[in-house]
């Protein structure tokens, strides 16, 4: 396991301390929390990237045109 070092106000240090004992977790674990959220956001966006690259633009269309066919368009 790895040590990180951050600076932060004393304002926000003392506000995490009490998020963190409200939620009943130590603040390392909360920011072991926010770090795996970081990630996961970041996983996501990677693959939807991706995924974006090799998309169809002509299929997502009609992929989309069915499912308004199917559950019906809100538009006026």
């Amino acid at each position: 396991m790895a040590t990180l070092t951050i600076r932060l106000p004393a304002s926000q240090h003392e506000r995490l301390k009490n998020l963190a004992a409200r939620r009943g977790v130590s603040l390392n674990k909360m920011f072991e929390e926010f770090a795996a959220r970081a990630i996961v956001e970041s996983d996501a966006e990677t693959r939807f990237l991706l995924r974006a690259d090799r998309a169809d633009v002509g299929e997502g269309l009609e992929v989309l045109d069915r499912l308004d066919g199917h559950y019906g368009s809100s538009e006026p």
